[in-house]
């Protein structure tokens, strides 16, 4: 007999519901009556009974991003909330729901936004839909009839029981959390109706009074809510104790004050285009988040075909066409710009893009042995026999047109609206690999260059004015060889590819008269493994942010172990300083562009951080244009980085202020400071797993306003404004970033 085990995850919810109008997922045995499978690349054991209650339970094995997936015949929009007993690793399912007949999809929900779950016994955990973890957004409208457990990257393997949908949620009054900010204020955040009168705060043992309060709830969390408490006195040093209700207690050390300063006079334009995303969902996303450069780009656009919208992932997707996920450029470049951002277009130049919305390149009839195959599609592979693509190679005509510079130049020129930077391509250097189906073999320095100005030529002739960036290079390894290997660069006279590059666009500048490449553009993806997620793999995260710029940071991955390449100093990446330098030397003018660049961790606090912290980075080092890959969350870690510094109108500053330290902590502290205006503005990240506490010297006095998220106060869009009395004592509570402006 196997007995239950049981930890109530949502501990502050008092459930109430008669158990006749909740509706059952699972019973014991099967699916209830109305619910369907519609689960893929997932086995099942509905009887398992390794660890159960009651009868059974579900035991599933999912493939990589496979899912249990169950659809209802019916809706679950009435009800108003989810919850499930689930037995696994919570690093490796996440869960989201669905409307099959509207296309509604909510946000992914981690299962590690609660606590407690293990492999060995059942967690309850209870969803509330008016407030979806980890955000805290509401399920909101939609024909909800779909739920997904869905894998992650390495696969599951799980046990799931108790399934069902809740009538109601009552919730229960509670303190969530109180930490100190800024230079004199307690933020508290609550649930329910709580007695705000009942906090009271000591501060080295001496009773603190509270000279004001101020309640707000974000619009798009409304069912977050946070109080600010302004004390009489400023914090310093010591131990800080803050009660609430009739038995919370929160306990801090305040710590030793860390000094820097700004200097305001010494000044650097920041380029208004590295605060960019690649495809972001709405003209009120663009708006909230304050986003200044939207591309179109990604491996589905190298096939991307004007005429008809069909598109291809390669090998992203089983080398499938379909009809492109964002309708059509034109139109595409047309809304986007329209609400405020500016726009860059990806260009395809290989030789083909998707004839249609429905071929495939490798269909099981003709190669039965393939390795995997669509689970949507059984008939269409991913081209591979244990691990190698077929050969000899497919023809492209299966599923592609011919593809020239001619029939480029005419789309470009038939733009409705024109883009403001054209991308020639993304990533060809590996399209033997991503897009083996119509390039199978090898892309060297010569083809690539090829290429790059051919259809440059076209761009720069269908659209005169438009900045044109290349060549979107993938990786770390391919900023200096190719597909083809070291030997491409001993035939180019041993040297790396992107100096060449630079130097031949150069040489093809005087030959043909005009400038056809504006940006030098760079795919960047930190390389340190992090995947784990625990604390030591979130303590690199946060670390590894000084490869944008510190020379002296080794770097901790396989590039610090590699010497492939002849650059100085190749241990360390120093990214955008040793762009900068290749640009000045081999062709002087040209900006740098990184059109991919990503956190390594979306749904994570720590993923947020080190979008703040690179944020910062690519202003102060001069960065020209970013755009991350793909479209973050807005209410997630890292959109809410991007809301930091440019959400809803109020901007960091458009010029980059001098900064410096007395100590070296960047791996665990990023501060940054702009100017506008005279209005001073500071982004304060705080990597660390405790408070820090700072002096910056020549930070004016007086009213700012305050957006932070992170910490104990946990991830939402939390504002207000403060009168800063005093700069000598400014706290940042763990895992925090802080925005504050002059008003």
């Amino acid at each position: 007999m196997h007995s239950r085990l049981r930890a109530a995850i949502l501990a502050p919810l008092l459930l109430a519901w008669a158990a006749s109008a909740d509706l059952d997922v699972y019973v014991d045995g099967a699916l209830a009556s109305g619910w369907e499978n519609w689960s893929w690349s997932t086995t099942f054991n509905f009887a398992a009974t390794d660890l159960y209650e009651g009868l059974s339970s579900i035991s599933a094995t999912s493939d990589a991003w496979a899912a249990a997936s169950f659809k209802l015949e019916g809706q679950f929009n009435t009800y108003a909330g989810f919850q499930f007993d689930f037995a696994g690793d919570p690093t490796s399912v996440q869960l989201y729901f669905q409307g099959t007949t509207d296309n509604a999809q909510s946000a992914y929900i981690p299962l590690t936004a609660f606590p407690g779950v293990t492999t060995t016994k059942f967690t309850t955990i209870t969803i509330d839909f008016s407030a979806l973890p980890p955000s805290g957004a509401a399920l909101g409208s939609g024909a909800w009839d779909r739920l997904n457990f869905q894998a992650l990257a390495n696969g599951a393997t799980y046990h799931l029981d108790n399934v069902k949908f809740l009538t109601s949620i009552t919730v229960t009054p509670l303190f969530l959390s109180a930490e100190p900010i800024g230079n004199d204020l307690i933020a508290v955040t609550t649930q329910g109706k709580v007695d705000l009168t009942t906090v009271k705060v000591k501060l080295n043992n001496a009773s603190v009074a509270i000279s004001n309060t101020t309640t707000y709830s974000p619009i798009d969390t409304p069912s977050k809510t946070i109080t600010y408490f302004t004390l009489a006195k400023s914090l310093t040093a010591g131990p800080l104790v803050i009660t609430a209700g009739t038995n919370t207690t929160f306990n801090y050390t305040l710590p030793a004050v860390r000094y820097g300063t700004i200097n305001v006079p010494n000044v650097k334009a920041i380029s208004p285009n590295i605060y960019g995303v690649n495809f972001p969902t709405s003209a009120s996303y663009i708006q909230h988040l304050g986003i200044t450069i939207s591309r179109w780009g990604g491996n589905a656009v190298t096939a991307y075909n004007p005429s008809g919208d069909f598109t291809n992932a390669g090998n992203d997707w089983y080398f499938e066409n379909r009809i492109a996920d964002d309708g059509n450029a034109d139109a595409w470049l047309g809304w986007v710009s329209g609400a405020g951002s500016k726009t860059a277009l990806t260009v395809p130049a290989l030789d083909w893009v998707a004839k249609d919305s429905t071929s495939y390149s490798f269909p099981k009839t003709i190669y039965p042995n393939q390795s995997a195959f669509d689970p949507y599609n059984s008939d269409a592979g991913n081209g591979q026999f244990n691990g190698t693509y077929v050969t000899p190679p497919t023809d492209p005509n299966r599923a592609y047109t011919p593809w020239n510079t001619t029939l480029a130049k005419k789309w470009l020129t038939g733009l409705v609206h024109k883009p403001d930077i054209i991308h020639i391509d993304n990533e060809i250097e590996i399209a033997s690999s991503t897009h083996y189906d119509m390039h199978p073999n090898p892309i060297g320095f010569d083809e690539e260059l090829a290429r790059v100005v051919n259809f440059s030529i076209a761009v720069k002739d269908a659209l005169p004015t438009v900045k044109i960036a290349a060549p979107s290079t993938c990786s770390w390894w391919f900023y200096w060889t190719s597909a083809i290997g070291l030997t491409d660069n001993a035939a180019h006279n041993n040297m790396d590819f992107l100096p060449w590059f630079l130097g031949q666009m150069k040489a093809k500048e005087t030959a043909v008269g005009k400038r056809l490449l504006d940006y030098l553009d760079i795919h960047y993806y930190f390389q340190p493994d992090t995947s784990a997620n625990d604390a030591a793999a979130k303590a690199l995260r946060l670390r590894m942010t000084q490869s944008l710029w510190n020379t002296s940071y080794v770097d901790e991955s396989w590039i610090a172990t590699s010497n492939y390449n002849s650059q100085p100093n190749n241990k360390a990446v120093w990214l955008i300083p040793r762009m900068q330098q290749l640009i000045n030397q081999y062709y002087p003018g040209t900006k740098l562009s990184i059109s991919e660049w990503a956190s390594t961790a979306d749904s994570d606090i720590t993923g947020g951080l080190v979008t703040a912290d690179s944020l910062g980075i690519f202003g102060r080092y001069g960065v020209d244009s970013a755009t991350y890959w793909a479209t973050p969350d807005e209410k997630g870690p890292v959109g809410l980085a991007y809301w930091l510094y440019r959400g809803y109108g109020t901007y960091f500053g458009s010029n980059s202020v001098q900064v410096n330290m007395a100590e070296n902590i960047e791996g665990i502290f990023g501060f940054y400071a702009g100017v506008d205006n005279g209005k001073v503005s500071l982004v304060y990240v705080n990597k660390n797993t405790v408070p820090m506490a700072f002096y910056i010297s020549n930070v004016p006095t007086g009213k700012y306003f305050i957006r932070h998220f992170g910490g104990a106060s946990g991830n939402a869009k939390w504002q207000t404004t403060t009168v800063l009395k005093d700069n000598t004592y400014t706290v940042i509570p763990a895992y925090t970033a802080l925005f504050m402006k002059q008003v």
